[in-house]
């Protein structure tokens, strides 16, 4: 009798789910060990795909680290663009886009290690596959983010900002609880991925956000719960 063997995982008959595989495996040791020291062999043995595989979908390391810059930034394309096209005043669609950044980061923790390894990298004259996540990614957010301060200005919604000043320490404060988490954890005593503290920063960037740039009091301002002290405030 023959005996029917199950598809192997890691196998060509499942691409979607091996290339998927390989990416996931491939974003934790991007994000631990950089690009130079990221090894293929790591990512196909963490991924349970052999090498040859792995090179069957990406031709080399830099391809595939071209594709985990693809998902990491391409999410959060995905995310942001969502929240700036509701049909919604500009005051609610900027607290939207700022709680959808902040969403994304939340549920990929590894993603600004390698958003930081990136921006390094690009600072060290390496800067083609950055150049093209800039034009692909950055540059459409940054202007339909410009676009709705316009509108928020002319319907006077906003205090007259720079929008090239005003975004990006936008998005810094979106990001700095994710990046200075080690510190943070470290001078609190407390784990800033909890999902309370995560709860309770998220309301503060929005509240940031808000008191920076509305002309009126924040619809949405910073929860009112103070931080625990005890089993909230110093086990979380």
């Amino acid at each position: 009798m023959a005996v029917i063997s199950k598809p192997q995982h890691g196998s060509r008959r499942r691409p979607e789910e091996s290339r998927a595989s390989i990416l996931h495996a491939a974003v934790r040791e991007f994000a631990n060990e950089g690009v130079s020291g990221a090894r293929t062999d790591a990512i196909a043995r963490t991924a349970k795909v052999n090498k040859a595989l792995l090179y069957y979908y990406f031709k080399d390391k830099e391809a595939l680290y071209g594709a985990v810059l693809d998902q990491v930034f391409g999410g959060l394309a995905q995310s942001v663009r969502e929240a700036l096209s509701r049909q919604q005043p500009p005051s609610e669609r900027i607290l939207a886009y700022a709680g959808a950044h902040f969403d994304y980061i939340a549920s990929n923790p590894l993603y600004p290690r390698i958003v930081q390894m990136e921006m390094m990298r690009a600072g060290r004259g390496r800067p083609a596959q950055f150049e093209r996540i800039v034009n692909q990614y950055f540059r459409p957010i940054f202007t339909q983010i410009a676009k709705t301060l316009a509108k928020g200005f002319s319907q006077g919604e906003f205090r007259q900002v720079e929008p090239m000043q005003f975004i990006p320490s936008m998005i810094s404060v979106i990001v700095f609880h994710f990046t200075a988490a080690p510190v943070l954890r470290m001078m609190s005593g407390a784990d800033p991925m909890s999902p309370y503290w995560l709860g309770v920063r998220r309301a503060a960037v929005l509240d940031f956000i808000s008191a920076a740039l509305f002309v009126k009091a924040s619809s949405t301002p910073m929860a009112r719960t103070k931080p625990l002290r005890g089993k909230q405030g110093a086990a979380r």
